[in-house]
């Protein structure tokens, strides 16, 4: 069984997402077959958080949508809980960068679209919805709707409306690519707390080298396309970064020197990517 404590994520906690040599190639708009996955393998456990980096275009996003179960690998396996993944399920929360709300909606009733679709006790789902809106801040703006909220509120309601679910585990794609830094800092405390209270398995897209040394237990590094999973890094910074200590831990030496090699490998496969 899962061996999660308060954030700390022990090796001997259950497999949950197993991928083994997994492949993708599609056809592009002039038919000419592009290979954007290659021999992918990979296992995530109950409990952990894992950034996925990587250069623009090494199939980030499309690994994370293979998970999701919205599109279908060419080659290989992906199974959740050894059972194989065959198309989208609620199991599986899934947070865009741009949160998909529905306008004509209130936040609450956003937050509750999901368990009113499953046929939920209304008053199961209403308690449930308050609880995850106090969680992320907004019980007050329960009867606003999503053009009266800042981008950070916005997002706050997709987690919400991901979580009210209580998905086994939380796909995350770049979901503060296009907040302000502040606001960026504040949404990677409240996704960090909210880990650590709930103990979900997490994978998370970023483009941000800090961000994912700042959240994750464990980083992956892709490769240009076809993208291939070429490192890992095992960390534990997200355990001490609270309040004052977020700047301390990352200026220390372990997190510079991390964030160098990572950028290094980055970078250096981009630049092959350009030649």
């Amino acid at each position: 069984m899962s061996q999660f404590y308060n954030g700390f994520f022990s090796d001997s906690s259950e497999e949950v997402i197993s991928i083994e040599n997994l492949s993708l190639t599609y056809k592009s708009g002039k038919n000419v077959e592009v290979n954007a996955l290659e021999n992918i393998n990979l296992s995530i456990s109950e409990g952990e958080f894992v950034c996925l980096l990587g250069p623009s275009g090494c199939g980030k996003s499309t690994l994370l949508k293979i998970i999701a179960g919205f599109i279908s690998p060419t080659e290989g396996t992906i199974k959740m809980d050894k059972e194989v993944i065959k198309g989208p399920d609620w199991h599986r929360g899934v947070v865009f960068q741009q949160p998909p709300l529905y306008p004509w909606l209130t936040v609450e009733e956003n937050v509750a679209f999901g368990p009113k679709m499953r046929k939920i006790n209304k008053e199961s789902y209403n308690n449930e919805v308050k609880r995850y809106l106090e969680k992320v801040g907004l019980l007050e703006f329960a009867k606003q709707r999503p053009y009266e909220l800042s981008g950070g509120m916005k997002q706050r309601v997709s987690i919400a409306r991901v979580l009210v679910n209580n998905p086994r585990v939380l796909l995350m794609d770049e979901p503060f690519g296009a907040l302000d830094a502040l606001t960026r800092e504040q949404m990677q405390n409240l996704v960090r707390n909210i880990w650590w209270e709930t103990g979900k398995t997490v994978l998370f897209i970023t483009h941000d080298v800090d961000e994912a040394l700042s959240l994750g237990t464990r980083v992956l590094v892709m490769s240009k396309r076809p993208g291939k999973i070429i490192k890992e890094f095992r960390t534990t910074f997200t355990n001490f970064i609270t309040g004052e200590n977020g700047n301390k831990t990352r200026y220390t030496k372990a997190f510079q020197d991390m964030r160098e090699e990572i950028l290094n490998l980055i970078n250096t496969q981009s630049i092959s990517y350009s030649i």
